[in-house]
């Protein structure tokens, strides 16, 4: 577990907090599943184009799935390839289930005497316990600390939806789903509420994509901003696959911080009426 926590902080806090760049996904191949005990496979990438595997896997021991019960269950079959990730889920319990990878840690950035930039974590770095105290000076030139959320996530429910897995932890970014995530159609109005410690993130910045930008001429984007209790509004234009990206940042961090950010990832089907 130990090793499976680091690794979850390094892949996501070395990944861009900007919005132009690589983009991150988790995808299932359905959502929405019936029969006794079936399976969903799920695909992990970062690419330059929306579900599309062309640049870089995420690894799968950094996902966790969580059973309606609040169980965690094993993910099986698991595979890393060139471009992309792979794992499959049985979903022995009917209901909805929450997969995810998540992290937050503080960031640093300051100068030193010769006017050198430096940054903490670096590149590729595993922070350890008590890193941030040896490794970043307080008294450095032009300082900057910032605490760094990440969250990448989906829903699948087996049979009728349930709603215990779309509660928030409380921890950096999240979506809080008002209209179940698993129960959106085509033409129909969908409620998202977004929330940075637990707190409406008012301003957050979303965007949201269909699939199919490889066949298209434009990305087709969406983009919404959540008002004073974090909520955006979405009602559907067609049926298919959306990727949803939502970033925020204030500067009501905990101290060392003195500022905080968020990025969210969520995938999303819609469904035909």
């Amino acid at each position: 577990m130990q090793r499976k926590t680091l690794l979850t902080t390094l892949l996501i806090l070395a990944l861009p907090l900007s919005a132009q760049a690589h983009r991150v996904w988790l995808l299932p191949a359905a959502t929405v599943l019936s029969g006794d005990a079936p399976w969903v496979t799920f695909d992990a990438a970062v690419s330059n184009d929306v579900f599309y595997f062309n640049h870089h896997p995420l690894q799968p021991a950094a996902f966790t799935a969580t059973a309606p019960d609040g169980s965690e269950i094993p993910l099986q079959n698991t595979h890393v390839g060139k471009h992309r990730g792979t794992f499959d889920l049985q979903l022995l319990q009917p209901g909805t289930y929450r997969v995810s990878m998540a992290s937050s840690g503080l960031r640093a950035r300051w100068e030193d005497e010769n006017g050198e930039r430096h940054f903490w974590p670096g590149r590729g770095e595993t922070p350890a316990p008590g890193d941030f105290e040896r490794k970043v000076p307080r008294d450095a030139k032009n300082l900057e600390v910032s605490r760094a959320s990440r969250r990448v996530e989906t829903w699948v429910t087996a049979g009728a939806p349930t709603d215990s897995a779309l509660a928030p932890s409380g921890d950096g970014l999240e979506m809080h789903a008002h209209t179940h995530p698993n129960d959106l159609y085509s033409g129909e109005t969908a409620r998202f509420q977004f929330l940075i410690d637990g707190q409406p993130a008012e301003g957050t910045e979303v965007t949201l994509i269909p699939d199919g930008v490889r066949y298209r001429d434009s990305q087709e984007e969406m983009t919404f901003t959540a008002d004073a209790e974090g909520f955006i509004a979405v009602t559907w234009p067609q049926a298919g696959r959306y990727w949803l990206e939502a970033e925020y940042q204030d500067d009501r961090a905990a101290a060392p911080a003195t500022t905080r950010q968020g990025i969210y990832v969520v995938t999303l089907e819609v469904l035909p009426l």
